[in-house]
C-alpha cells in the first residue's frame, strides 16, 4: 500500500459512477437477459458484436434501463462528503464510467454532485474501461503525470484501467478483485484521513 504521504501527493482524483459514487443497483445479469446478451459476457463488447441493425436496437435498450436506474440513484454512503472535501481542496475531479455521458450527468444531479466534475468521460467519449484511455486523456489535460492520479471504483474494470494506465487505485465495497488495487474501502470518507482532510 503507498505510504500516507503518497495519497496526500495525489494530483488528481477519477471516478467510476454507478456503485462507486452510487448505492449499487445494477442487475448486470438480469440486464443481459433482458437484451438477450451471452451470459457473463461485457454487455458494450456483446453489443458491439452484433449484426449494426441488432445492435443498434440493443444500444437503444440498454439506454431506457439505465435511464431508470439515473432517475432512482442514490449517493453510496460517505461518497458525498469525500468528494465534496477533496474538491475543496482543489484537485480536480472527473468521473469516468461505461455508462452513457447524459445519463451520468442525471446520476450526479441525483446525488447533488454535479457542480464537483468538470469532466464526465462516458462510454462514447472514450473506450470503454478496461482501456487506459479515458484515464491517460485526463491526465494529459490536467497536465499530471497518470502516476499522480488515483482510480477509485467498485469493479474489476475499474482497477484494470488504472493499473493500465499507471495510475493508483482504490476499490470501494468487499469484491475479490480488491485485492488487485492498492487499497480497499468500505466507503470513501475513510481516505480521507489519508489526504489530512477533515473527517
Amino acid at each position: 500500500m503507498p505510504a500516507v504521504d503518497g495519497w496526500r501527493g495525489a494530483r488528481a482524483w477519477v471516478f467510476d459512477l454507478d456503485g462507486t459514487l452510487t448505492v449499487p443497483v445494477h442487475d448486470f445479469d438480469g440486464i443481459r437477459a433482458a437484451l438477450d446478451l451471452p451470459v457473463g459476457e461485457p454487455i458494450l463488447e456483446a453489443i458491439a458484436a452484433l449484426p449494426p441493425d441488432l445492435a443498434e436496437a440493443r444500444r437503444a435498450a440498454l439506454h431506457r434501463i439505465e435511464h431508470d436506474l439515473a432517475a432512482q440513484a442514490t449517493a453510496r454512503p460517505g461518497s458525498v462528503v469525500f468528494v465534496r472535501a477533496v474538491r475543496a481542496s482543489g484537485v480536480p475531479l472527473a468521473v469516468l464510467t461505461r455508462n452513457d455521458h447524459g445519463l451520468a450527468r442525471i446520476t450526479l444531479r441525483r446525488i447533488a454532485l454535479d457542480d464537483c466534475f468538470e469532466h464526465v468521460i462516458g462510454r462514447n467519449e472514450a473506450p470503454p474501461k478496461p482501456s487506459p484511455e479515458g484515464i491517460l486523456r485526463l491526465a494529459r489535460g490536467w497536465g499530471v503525470s497518470p502516476a499522480d492520479v488515483v482510480m477509485v471504483g467498485d469493479g474489476k474494470y475499474d482497477v484494470e484501467a488504472g493499473r493500465n494506465a499507471g495510475a493508483r487505485t482504490v476499490v470501494v465495497g468487499d469484491a475479490p478483485w480488491a485485492a488487485e488495487a492498492d487499497l480497499r474501502v468500505d466507503q470513501l470518507d475513510e481516505l480521507l484521513p489519508l489526504l489530512g482532510l477533515p473527517t
